[in-house]
């Protein structure tokens, strides 16, 4: 028990035959599949390092229940040492996949944690929901499993309820009651990783509204439960493109699926939240999901958009632009929008709070900062590869160009650098870069960071309202009211 290794999670893999959709077509063999099988083995990296003695200590922790060792998303934050023990996995996780791949193991699982933490809401409507987040914790810390997660509503009339769509079952329902358990069918998105993944939680942003009692549920089941049908995007890479040529989307596409609940069987034990307009819109707001899962995507939102920071310098000084006035700005620019996030995180993670069950969290003012900062920082960052990189980016040789003796002379002569640079070190410069500002795969990165917490312009309207809902503006009721009272001592003197 507590923490595997990259091979076991492999096997797991291996041993599962879900539903995927894929092109048109099933795919037979999840693991040897060429779409899936550089992801799954980026995944089964992140495993194996809870087991590297230069890592385990600062990413994993030994449970008091058990005894044995567990990775730190399952670590109850109770103090600012514990959220920086979490951060530091984070950070870790982040580095390793250059923040490329969103869904990875830890953010769920600090999900999952973070709602058996705070149990004590669900109790005041179901004990068994209670016991049974708690239950699922255990297990998933226990056998260290990967899970996705889908949690929004296919985009059909967005105008109306899920219980006012045409079709009663297009979003997730409930169907019935049974002895063993609920009877769920419909579909939800976006399933990010959903075919390399060991489960699959259930569970929904907040705005139900009476007539959605059918709709509002939370669950979790195996990712190859019978009836449940993964159906998978178009893939940003055919699973055979060289690491010279495409250097991120060969190793980091992140598959993303909309699944479908064909009178799929929810055992009463894997039952969460059913039938409670009310306690589905108070989920987010009363266990944590919202703070401590953004912790994660803030840590993973920093890497990523460090990292397309150093493309854009590295893009620039191969060419020897970033001399130019012009370029410094907006390479600066990009650096100073990295150390807005930096600056954000460690506020919230020292700025924290203990609610009244002693759970630590991060201030969630600067972690909603960042998600406000991010949509706009993140693609900032791409245009300005964009803009150095100019044509250069759509003029690159291939690998196999570069193996052919008759075309290097001209490949060495005409894609060299500014001195000192070699026509192989740019090229492979300019394909990192379009691999991600340019490619299929860069764009759903892009797409990605705009909306993975949701749609922005309405959430930092939500942050206004909440701001001025907790502040009293006494600054500027002082500011107007000293004079008189300046006035009124004069009278009164």
């Amino acid at each position: 028990m507590g923490i595997k290794t990259g091979e076991e999670y492999i096997n797991r893999i291996k041993s599962r035959k879900p539903e995927v959709w894929l092109g048109g077509r099933v795919v037979e063999d999840i693991y040897n599949e060429p779409i899936f099988k550089q992801p799954i083995q980026e995944i089964a990296k992140l495993y194996d390092i809870q087991h590297d003695p230069e890592y385990q200590d600062e990413i994993t922790h030994i449970c008091k229940e058990t005894g044995e060792r567990v990775n730190n998303a399952f670590l109850f934050p109770k103090t600012s040492e514990d959220l920086q023990k979490r951060s530091k996995l984070f950070e870790v996780y982040a580095r390793m996949t250059y923040g490329l791949m969103g869904r990875t193991p830890d953010f769920l699982n600090v999900v999952v944690t973070s709602m058996a933490h705070n149990s004590w809401f669900l109790d005041k409507y179901n004990k068994d929901w209670s016991k049974n987040i708690k239950d699922y914790y255990t297990y998933i810390r226990d056998n260290d499993l990967f899970l996705t997660h889908a949690i929004i509503n296919p985009q059909n009339d967005r105008s109306k309820q899920s219980h006012e769509q045409k079709e009663t079952y297009t979003h997730l329902g409930t169907v019935e009651e049974k002895e063993e358990g609920i009877l769920v069918r419909g579909a939800k998105m976006l399933a990010t990783l959903a075919p390399i993944t060991d489960e699959v939680i259930i569970y929904s942003f907040p705005g139900f509204t009476p007539g959605d009692e059918r709709h509002a549920v939370a669950f979790a089941l195996p990712i190859d439960t019978p009836g449940l049908r993964i159906i998978c995007r178009e893939p940003m890479q055919d699973g055979t493109r060289s690491m010279f040529d495409h250097p991120l989307a060969s190793r980091y596409e992140e598959m993303d699926a909309l699944l479908v609940f064909n009178d799929v069987l929810v055992p009463w034990n894997r039952v969460f939240l059913y039938n409670n307009v009310e306690a589905a819109n108070r989920l987010y707001p009363m266990t944590g999901i919202a703070e401590q899962p953004a912790h994660q995507s803030g840590v993973r939102g920093y890497i990523k958009l460090a990292f397309a920071v150093e493309v854009a310098c590295k893009v620039a000084d191969s060419i020897g632009v970033d001399g130019f006035l012009h370029v410094q700005r907006d390479l600066g620019e990009l650096v100073q929008s990295v150390e807005v996030i930096r600056s954000l995180l460690r506020v919230a993670e020292y700025e924290y709070t203990i609610n009244d069950y002693g759970e630590a969290r991060p201030n969630p003012d600067a972690l909603e900062t960042i998600r406000g900062f991010l949509p706009e920082m993140y693609p900032r960052a791409i245009e300005v590869i964009q803009t150095i990189g100019a044509g250069g980016l759509l003029m690159s040789p291939t690998g196999a160009d570069f193996d052919n003796p008759e075309l290097r002379v001209d490949i060495d002569k005409y894609y060299g650098g500014r001195s000192g640079v070699s026509a192989e070190e740019r090229v492979r410069v300019f394909k990192l870069a379009w691999d991600l500002c340019g490619e299929a795969f860069g764009q759903r990165l892009l797409q990605y960071e705009r909306y993975y917490t949701g749609d922005p312009v309405r959430k930092r309207a939500i942050f206004y309202n909440k701001y001025k809902k907790n502040k009293n503006f006494a600054m500027v009721d002082e500011v107007l009211n000293k004079p008189m009272q300046v006035a009124i001592d004069a009278v009164k003197q």
